[in-house]
C-alpha cells in the first residue's frame, strides 16, 4: 500500500483528501505545518508521495521544499496550492517540486497526478555510485570533446567523467529542450512556453538559476561555460562539442 503524507493547514479539505485517497486504497497521514511535515521526513518516516500545500502557519511550502532538496529527502512532491500565478508554479519547480496543482482542483487530475508520480518515483532514488568502468546505457545523448558526457533522459542521470548526477525532472526537462536546440539561440520566454507552460509574462529570473545548476553539473568550469553559452540579449544556446 502506497504512502501519502498531506500537508495542509485546512482541516477540512486535509480530511476530504484522507478520505478519497484512502477509498483509493492509499494509506493517509495528515499533518497542518511546514515543521510537522519535515519532523517526519527526518525521522525516517516512508512516504512514496508528499502533497504539499504552500501556504502554511510558519515555514511555508516553498521553504519546506527547499529543505527537503537541500537534505537529500527525495521524496516525490505535487505542490498544492491557491497560488496559482505562473510566478509561483515556476518558482515551486525550481524549488525543487515534481508536480503543482492549483486550487480548487478536480479530484480525478489529483489522483492521475498522484498515480504519475508513483511510476516516476524511482527517478528521485539516490544514484549508485559508479564505476570506473562504467558503461554508458544505450538510450542517451551523448556529447563533449570526448564524449564522456552523456545524459539518460529515463533514468535522469548525467554522467560526467564517470560522476553521476541525478537530476531533477523539470532540469532533464531544460536539457532536453536545450539539446533538441543544438547550436540555435533559444529565448527565455521560449522555455517557459515550452518547458514549464507557462505564459510570456511569467518572470524569466528563475530560468537563469536553472541553467546555473546545469552548468554546476556538466561544465569543466561554470564560470567559463562550453556547453550552455549564453547569448546576450537572446538566452541560451547549447553546444554538443565546444570548437
Amino acid at each position: 500500500m502506497n504512502r501519502v503524507l498531506v500537508v495542509e493547514d485546512e482541516s477540512h479539505l486535509a480530511e476530504g483528501l484522507r478520505f478519497n485517497l484512502e477509498a483509493e486504497g492509499y494509506e493517509v497521514e495528515t499533518v497542518d505545518t511546514g515543521e510537522a511535515a519535515l519532523e517526519k521526513l527526518h525521522e525516517g518516516m516512508a512516504f512514496d508521495v508528499l502533497i504539499l500545500d504552500v501556504m502554511l502557519p510558519g515555514r511555508d511550502g516553498f521553504g519546506v521544499m527547499t529543505e527537503m532538496r537541500q537534505t537529500g529527502l527525495l521524496v516525490p512532491t505535487l505542490m498544492l496550492t491557491a497560488r496559482g500565478h505562473s510566478d509561483d508554479v515556476l518558482r515551486g519547480f525550481e524549488a525543487g517540486a515534481d508536480d503543482y496543482l492549483t486550487k480548487p482542483f478536480d479530484l480525478a487530475i489529483l489522483i492521475a497526478r498522484i498515480r504519475g508520480l508513483l511510476r516516476r518515483r524511482n527517478w528521485l532514488q539516490p544514484p549508485a555510485a559508479p564505476a570506473a568502468s562504467a558503461r554508458k546505457p544505450e538510450d542517451v545523448f551523448t556529447f563533449g570533446v570526448d564524449s564522456d558526457k552523456w545524459v539518460n533522459f529515463d533514468s535522469l542521470e548525467l554522467w560526467v567523467r564517470n560522476q553521476v548526477f541525478r537530476l531533477t525532472l523539470m532540469e532533464a526537462n531544460l536539457l532536453r529542450f536545450m539539446i533538441e536546440h543544438e547550436g540555435k539561440p533559444v529565448s527565455r520566454k521560449s522555455m517557459l512556453q515550452k518547458v514549464w507552460s507557462l505564459q510570456e509574462d511569467t518572470d524569466t529570473r528563475p530560468i537563469d538559476n536553472f541553467i546555473v545548476r546545469l552548468r554546476r553539473y556538466l561544465e569543466d568550469d561554470p564560470k567559463t561555460p562550453k556547453h550552455l553559452l549564453t547569448v546576450r540579449g537572446v538566452g541560451y544556446q547549447f553546444v554538443a562539442v565546444p570548437a
